[in-house]
């Protein structure tokens, strides 16, 4: 089953999507209910609309939050090389998988426009595919985990690298380097429809990136160092997951600038310029795609003046 999402008549709707055609839910039904039913008709209204995946479409489901992993072993060494100039990946990454919450005020859709972040001039793209939480968990196992996805949807974790590379040498962050934009879809698609995918509980899903046309590199998503049910876990671990929740599988090899910068040793490919198109496929899934527009204005903000020294500091 695929789930999307579109604006009928300024309302954002869900339903059930099927050769460019799109069966509309009842506002008030619960996509996350409709996709552990496995069966929409009783719940669908039975009015379909076209669905064009070239067109701007909505978040595919409700998001509550985004953690956002980092689990290819390639991208990691060639992005902390053009980030923060470590030569090697540290042990702590090997320990336990890593990630950092972003703002799911920021999640888009595809074919939504994407402002340039205020004060940015190194924007990237980060290829990945999400899985989203259908059934809440608490201190989840592994082999518990994977029985509360609801499904899978590509991720596109825009980065501001210039404004991120400084928060991170804070040890803080990533926080405005992240905070612009996430894409989501093209849908979300049913765990049942990747069985022939699944390589040791791993999914061997085909993952391309271009930006204008021009394809700048890819990956299998199977080269995950950790499997979703892991991830799951470690999110739970102590804590709640919720329907809505979003895990982003981290960025494949190959699939951001960042890296090619950190193996190249100079910015090329270049930064993302305002008119850029970045589009993204993901076999199993379909593709997304958004254009770089001019962002709103740098509203500066002062820096702090020091008040303690080392002969104040109190002992």
């Amino acid at each position: 089953m695929r789930i999307g999402s579109l604006r009928v008549d300024g309302v954002q709707r869900y339903g059930v999507v099927d050769n460019h055609r799109i069966t509309l839910l009842p506002e008030s039904a619960d996509v996350f209910d409709v996709l552990a039913a496995g069966n929409p008709h009783p719940a669908s209204t039975g009015h379909r609309v076209p669905w064009d995946p070239a067109t701007e479409l909505a978040v595919p489901v409700p998001v509550a939050s985004i953690r956002d992993f980092i689990t290819f072993e390639q991208h990691t060494l060639g992005s902390l090389r053009a980030v923060t100039g470590a030569d090697e990946i540290p042990q702590h990454w090997y320990d336990a998988p890593a990630f950092y919450f972003t703002n799911p005020h920021a999640a888009i859709g595809s074919g939504t426009p994407v402002p340039m972040p205020p004060g940015c001039d190194m924007l990237d793209f980060e290829l990945e595919v999400a899985v989203v939480i259908g059934k809440a968990g608490y201190n989840l196992s592994v082999d518990e985990a994977f029985d509360h996805v609801a499904g899978f949807t590509i991720l596109n974790d825009w980065s501001a690298r210039d404004l991120q590379g400084r928060e991170m040498r804070v040890g803080l962050g990533p926080a405005k380097g992240k905070d612009t934009a996430t894409t989501l879809g093209p849908v979300l698609v049913s765990v049942d429809e990747f069985v022939d995918y699944e390589v040791e509980g791993r999914f061997d899903l085909a993952m391309e990136v271009f930006v204008n046309d021009t394809r700048i590199g890819g990956d299998t998503l199977a080269n995950m160092a950790w499997t979703f049910a892991e991830l799951i876990s470690y999110a739970s671990r102590g804590t709640w997951v919720r329907p809505g929740d979003v895990l982003g599988s981290g960025t494949c090899g190959g699939g951001c600038l960042a890296e090619l910068w950190g193996w190249h040793g100079d910015r090329q490919p270049p930064p993302l310029r305002i008119g850029d198109t970045v589009t993204m496929t993901v076999e199993g899934i379909g593709t997304i795609h958004n254009t770089v527009v001019a962002g709103p204005p740098l509203h500066p903000v002062p820096p702090a003046s020091r008040k303690v020294t080392r002969s104040t500091t109190p002992r």
